[in-house]
């Protein structure tokens, strides 16, 4: 497992999500990811399974200490009050006195961007988190959340796989110091039937979910987020670090990306995208 290092933070480069993963699920495959040699893990407060990734954490025999643990706050706490109750009351779930990283979910234009990144800061100066971060923001909010924030951001999470290109988001974070994590890097399954990574997959006797997982943390500053409820899968994700793709290769896969790409784009919460470059 490698690492990315962004303003101070070292982030396991390969993380395993949790979105829409029911508590049961969580309860059999984090701990199976743990021991597979998975040390990031990534949850929120709206995926509901705080509190069952936490029990995981624990029953894994994996200790807290040598575990990333990143959480989210919801838009919906980002009140002053709010916030630093929601995320004690994270850490009571997580059954942890601290999260490694905590990230503002989305945009919310109803709280003003001062007050939340004063409110992460605070929580992160009490101790109860260890980095802080943000999260499906755009180059312009990012850059208003880096000057409003006394403590460095260390990533901005957002949707990233070869069917849309972040290079103005990646430049953006980069210069700052920060890490981008990628989720929704299968594109929502698109990228099984995709006739060019099942080529590179063969040439390399790997899957396309192994190609595609290389692909993004060979990129320089990307940490991916995989997730599965199989054994087999966990397995196979994990199995990213005995090859290399080419520099060929790296750019075909980044010639997939097409302007209608995004996937995720939920009305109320998106804010104006970043074209590409």
């Amino acid at each position: 497992m490698h690492t990315v290092t962004a303003n101070g933070a070292s982030i396991p480069a390969l993380g395993f999500g949790t979105f829409r993963m029911p508590g049961p699920d969580v309860m059999k495959i984090v701990p199976h990811a743990l021991k597979l040699g998975f040390r990031h893990v990534d949850t929120a407060q709206i995926y509901g399974n705080e509190a069952q990734v936490g029990d995981a954490i624990r029953n894994s025999g994996v200790p807290r200490g040598d575990i990333f643990l990143t959480t989210k706050v919801w838009v919906e706490n980002y009140k002053r009050g709010d916030f630093t109750r929601s995320v004690e009351e994270s850490l009571r779930k997580l059954k942890t006195d601290y999260v490694d990283l905590l990230l503002l979910h989305w945009p919310n234009e109803f709280v003003s961007l001062p007050e939340q990144i004063a409110s992460l800061n605070e929580v992160k100066e009490a101790g109860k988190v260890r980095h802080i971060g943000v999260s499906n923001f755009n180059t312009q909010l990012m850059g208003e959340a880096i000057k409003l924030s006394k403590a460095p951001l260390v990533t901005n999470q957002i949707e990233y796989h070869p069917y849309l290109d972040q290079d103005v988001v990646i430049a953006a974070a980069s210069t700052a110091g920060m890490s981008v994590t990628g989720y929704y890097g299968m594109a929502d399954g698109k990228v099984f039937a995709d006739a060019l990574l099942k080529d590179i997959g063969a040439k390399h006797k790997k899957s396309v979910a192994q190609i595609v997982l290389r692909w993004l943390i060979q990129q320089e500053g990307i940490v991916a987020l995989s997730k599965t409820v199989g054994e087999a899968r966990a397995a196979e994700n994990f199995a990213i670090f005995d090859f290399e793709l080419s520099g060929d290769e790296m750019d075909a896969i980044h010639g997939l990306a097409k302007p209608d790409g995004r996937i995720v784009s939920p009305e109320g919460l998106a804010p104006a995208w970043d074209k590409s470059a």
